[in-house]
């Protein structure tokens, strides 16, 4: 006679099973939309098509991928630090394209602020990255540098985010489902704000069906810049024109409506993002 097993079963937690890299693209990243708007403002902008876009604290490279994917004439070079989080996006991200689609994408593991990988149309710092350099003279040396790689008439797009929620200790949960339908609650964690720095440290947690979580999955140390101070730190890095581009309003639901403009006035809206889009 066998002998029954008496032990329990060991279930195992949604959260240890988590990858952080695919839970931020699925609940922060919007690479279409992203790519969409970056397509639509060079039309608008320039006449002649963009072939070579340099992805800036590129990550996974989520958005380096989807470029590359939207032309064959579309080359992208992703710059980051961390090799963790390259290596990650060459066997998540790059490995999804084509083989002639990813030989169309370099990866390069740098620092934004000295990275001279060639002459490039379009140059992205998006998810509020350079939020990093906390001094002026920094954020101003990484200006200068992106101008630096970009071509006579190119343009650098960046985001930006305010509101007078921004610099409040305060926690932002807000449900998600991941590829396969499966629910999960993205968690925004201001953790404190300095008013007399404007220093702030950020986190973002996960929380899962089970109860589980993946707390502090990314940590951010930054600055919260205001859009004056990007424009002139813009203007004085030497770029030639730059405007804030700033989402119009549903009328219906009094929500924004994902279209977003050149303005000169902005809503005193609790919470924003906004475009920043600077032509050389």
């Amino acid at each position: 006679m066998s002998k029954k097993n008496t032990h329990p079963s060991v279930k195992t937690e949604l959260a240890e099973l988590a990858d952080r890299h695919l839970l931020y693209q699925q609940s922060v990243q919007d690479v279409e939309s992203e790519i969409g708007f970056v397509e639509q403002t060079w039309s608008e902008l320039r006449r002649r098509p963009a072939t070579r876009l340099r992805e800036d604290f590129c990550g996974t490279a989520n958005t380096s991928c989807e470029w590359v994917s939207r032309g064959a004439d579309h080359y992208a070079i992703g710059v980051d630090l961390d090799p963790e989080v390259l290596a990650w996006g060459s066997l998540h991200n790059l490995a999804q394209l084509t083989q002639e689609q990813s030989g169309r994408v370099e990866l390069l593991q740098a620092n934004v602020l000295h990275a001279r990988p060639g002459l490039v149309d379009i140059i992205l710092a998006m998810n509020f990255s350079y939020y990093l350099f906390l001094k002026r003279g920094e954020l101003r040396e990484y200006f200068e540098n992106a101008l630096d790689g970009l071509v006579a008439d190119g343009i650098l797009f960046l985001d930006a985010y305010g509101g007078f929620e921004a610099p409040m200790v305060l926690t932002e949960p807000r449900e998600c489902r991941d590829t396969q339908g499966q629910a999960f609650t993205y968690i925004w964690d201001q953790a404190s704000f300095n008013p007399i720095d404007s220093g702030m440290t950020c986190h973002i947690h996960f929380e899962f069906p089970d109860g589980s979580r993946l707390d502090k999955a990314f940590s951010y140390h930054w600055r919260l810049w205001t859009l004056p101070e990007i424009r002139e730190i813009l203007y004085a890095a030497g770029f030639a024109k730059v405007d804030i581009y700033w989402e119009g309003t549903d009328e219906d639901s009094n929500e924004g409506n994902g279209i977003y403009t050149p303005s000169e006035r902005g809503d005193a809206d609790p919470g924003w993002v906004c475009y920043i889009v600077a032509q050389a």
